[in-house]
C-alpha cells in the first residue's frame, strides 16, 4: 500500500513510537537513533526520566515521518535487548480523543534532509530567484518628528525547487525580519543582515517544498505529484514578473510570513540533552 509523506512536521499517532524500559546510559538517544533510523528517516527522538510513581529509568519518543517506516521498527524492536541488558517495550502511540495538533512546515535543514533521503542528493535542486530588502515598504519604520530605537530589518525571498526526474517545479516566498538596533555597530548590522537574509532564503525554500507530495509505493520506489492546495498568490507569475513585484509593490508581507516550527509538542521535567541528528 503506498503512503503519502509531507514535508512537514509529523503528528500522527502511527508515526510515533512509545519506547520504555529504557536504562540509564551516556549517549541514550544516540543509541536509540542508532537503530531506529535504519528503519527510515526520523523527526525526532526524545528521551525523559520515568516519573517517581513509574520507577527509575526512562521512556522515548520517536517521530517517523513515514507511519509505514514506525511500523516496522516496531514489530522488529519490540521485545529486543538492541543495546542493553534488558529487553525494550516498543508500542505505536494512540491517539488522544479531543486532542488537535497544530500541522507545522519543516523547517529548511529537516526540508533537504527528507529530500536527499527519498530523492537522492542529486534528485533535486533549488535555486534563489530574487531576494529583496523590504524594510521600508509598508511604513513601520518612519514616525514623523521621531527617531526610532529600533528598527525592523525585512527580507523576502522567492525560491524554486526542481524535481527533474519528475517533471515537477514549484516555488516559495517567505519573509525574514529581525529588529535592529539604530546606531549599531556597522559589523554588526552586516551580521544581522545575513542573518535575516539567510532566515529569508530558508522559509522560502521550506514553502517550496510545502507544494511536493512524495508517494512512497510498497517497492520502495518513490513517486511525486504536486500538491496544489499550498499554491501561493506568486504561483502563476513568471521570474521577471516575480522580480518586480518584489521590488516595486507594497503588497501584504504576513501571508508570506510562514510560522516558525516548534522543536516538540510534548514538556516535560528532567529531560535528557535532545538530539534531533547525530553528528556525523
Amino acid at each position: 500500500m503506498a503512503e503519502v509523506v509531507e514535508f512537514r512536521v509529523p503528528t500522527g499517532s502511527a508515526q510515533m513510537l512509545l519506547v520504555w524500559g529504557l536504562e540509564p546510559e551516556p549517549g541514550l538517544e544516540h543509541s536509540l537513533f542508532s537503530v531506529f533510523s535504519k528503519f527510515g528517516p526520523l523527526y525526532s527522538v526524545r528521551a525523559h526520566r520515568n516519573a517517581a510513581v513509574a520507577g527509575p529509568g526512562y521512556y522515548a519518543i520517536i517521530k517517523f515521518y513515514s507511519a509505514g517506516d514506525a511500523s516496522r521498527a516496531q514489530h522488529a524492536c519490540n521485545g529486543q535487548r538492541l543495546f542493553q541488558k534488558s529487553p525494550l517495550k516498543v508500542c505505536v502511540c494512540t491517539k488522544q480523543k479531543g486532542f488537535q495538533q497544530q500541522v507545522l512546515a519543516l523547517n529548511s535543514n529537516k526540508c533537504q534532509e527528507l529530500a536527499n533521503h527519498y530523492l537522492g542528493f542529486n534528485g533535486w535542486s533549488s535555486r534563489i530567484i530574487t531576494l529583496q530588502n523590504v524594510s521600508g515598504f509598508d511604513g513601520e519604520n518612519e514616525e514623523l518628528g521621531k527617531t526610532l530605537q529600533k528598527r525592523s530589518m525585512k527580507y523576502l525571498c522567492a525560491v524554486e525547487v526542481t524535481l527533474p526526474n519528475h517533471g515537477v517545479r514549484t516555488r516559495g516566498v517567505a519573509l525574514g525580519e529581525a529588529d535592529v538596533e539604530n546606531g549599531e555597530d556597522p559589523l554588526k548590522f552586516v551580521t544581522a543582515s545575513r542573518r535575516v537574509q539567510k532566515l529569508a532564503v530558508g522559509k522560502a525554500l521550506s514553502s517550496a517544498f510545502q507544494k511536493i507530495l512524495l508517494i512512497v509505493l510498497e517497492n520502495g520506489k518513490v513517486a511525486v505529484e504536486y500538491n496544489s492546495t499550498q499554491e501561493e498568490l506568486t504561483g502563476s507569475f513568471t521570474e521577471e514578473e516575480l522580480k518586480g513585484l518584489v521590488q516595486v509593490s507594497e503588497f501584504s508581507l504576513e501571508q508570506f510570513d510562514l510560522e516558525e516550527e516548534v522543536l516538540s509538542d510534548l514538556s516535560f521535567d528532567d529531560e535528557l540533552p535532545s538530539r534531533e541528528m547525530p553528528p556525523n
